[in-house]
């Protein structure tokens, strides 16, 4: 039985092919595990930084974001060298892949999507090497995780939604049944509702991460049955090409990428990794990295909306950054119970905050989400 919980946003590629998050950590583990201690200082001269891609650099999504974190660690630290790969598979080619990243002298590998034992074949043996793992769920001396915490500015994201959505049916294209998407359409809606209660979200899973053709008849589907803002989680920009041509609104993810349709745009759930990777590296070159911590960026600090588009009213980006701006100065966070899931069970309890931990790992629909199943 496939474990979706523990399934990260990426790994279905891989799954799909063989088969046809200053930091802020996570409290429940933040602290190092294991009692470790950190590894050597390395000269800057003296290192090689490894950073390993499922996807290509070139697709203005996920890998592109992380490809300009390692351009921004680059200019940071010039003496040190570089290895990069693009499009690795989740299969023994991943293992051999970071083994010769290992044989090469890395002394720090950043591997930009969750491969599971596929890489910690590699990182169980090469103690002295420092492993992180995006979206991972697995700790040990050399190695840690992170993430970011996409739910925040997908909330406000949502409330803009509910006030721009006349019909207050919104559609998402999503790729699979990941906690990333689960958590992001219950995220979405919940931030429709707190302006329009009766707000619905209707979901198309199309199996993949980068389809342009799925994810246009998928948008298409949604505006047919009566959806009138379009959202996904997708590494392009097709869905939202369709909402140009049909005339309604789309918010986006990875990056800024309005130019594909200036009229819908209204905006994205922006990544930024560049100052979280320079800092990872300068502590590994300090001798001050420590592996065992499970590490999630914050709105603001690694993830946050994008510049609204040109077309949003002024009233309702107020309206939606005057939320943004109770998460971060207050510590506002709208994910509290009482919580129901798609059968009307109650999952959070009134009064009960959901944890970073719980919402890192949502695996289950909010009632008035459709189409999205384990």
């Amino acid at each position: 039985m496939i474990d979706f919980k523990n399934m990260d946003r990426r790994r279905f590629m891989g799954l799909a092919g063989m088969t046809a998050a200053s930091s802020l950590m996570l409290p429940q583990f933040a602290r190092p595990a294991f009692g470790a201690t950190p590894l050597a200082a390395v000269k800057e001269e003296d290192a090689v930084i490894g950073f390993g891609h499922v996807g290509p650099i070139s697709d203005e999504g996920w890998t592109w974001s992380h490809h300009q974190g390692l351009e921004a660690v680059k200019a940071a630290f010039p003496k040190a060298k570089y290895l990069e790969v693009e499009n690795i598979p989740f299969s023994a080619d991943c293992t051999r892949i970071y083994r010769q990243m290992v044989s090469d002298g890395a002394n720090m590998i950043i591997s930009t999507s969750n491969y599971g034992d596929l890489i910690y074949e590699v990182s169980d043996r090469a103690t002295d090497v420092a492993f992180m793992e995006c979206d991972g769920h697995r700790k040990a001396d050399n190695l840690s995780y992170y993430y970011i915490q996409h739910w925040f500015p997908t909330y406000v994201a949502g409330v803009a939604a509910g006030l721009l959505s006349k019909s207050g049916k919104l559609g998402y294209v999503a790729s699979f049944p990941v906690p990333a998407v689960f958590c992001g359409t219950n995220a979405f809606l919940m931030g429709a509702r707190t302006v329009n209660p009766e707000a619905t979200l209707q979901t198309v899973v199309i199996n993949s991460w980068f389809d342009p053709q799925g994810a246009k008849q998928a948008g298409t589907a949604l505006i047919d049955n009566g959806c009138d803002f379009l959202f996904g989680i997708m590494d392009e920009a097709a869905y939202l090409q369709v909402a140009q041509e049909r005339g309604v609104w789309a918010a986006m993810w990875n990056t800024d990428i309005r130019r594909y349709g200036p009229d819908a745009y209204v905006t994205s759930i922006v990544l930024d990794w560049n100052q979280y990777y320079i800092d990872q590296v300068r502590k590994r070159l300090a001798g001050e990295w420590t592996g065992g911590e499970g590490t999630l960026l914050p709105m603001g600090n690694g993830i946050d909306r994008d510049a609204w588009g040109a077309k949003v009213p002024a009233d309702v980006a107020a309206k939606a950054d005057a939320v943004r701006d109770r998460i971060l100065n207050d510590g506002f966070n709208p994910f509290v119970g009482e919580i129901k899931d798609v059968d009307g069970n109650v999952r959070v309890k009134a009064g009960e905050t959901m944890s970073p931990e719980a919402l890192y790992t949502w695996d289950w629909s909010i009632e008035g989400v459709s189409g999205l199943k384990v």
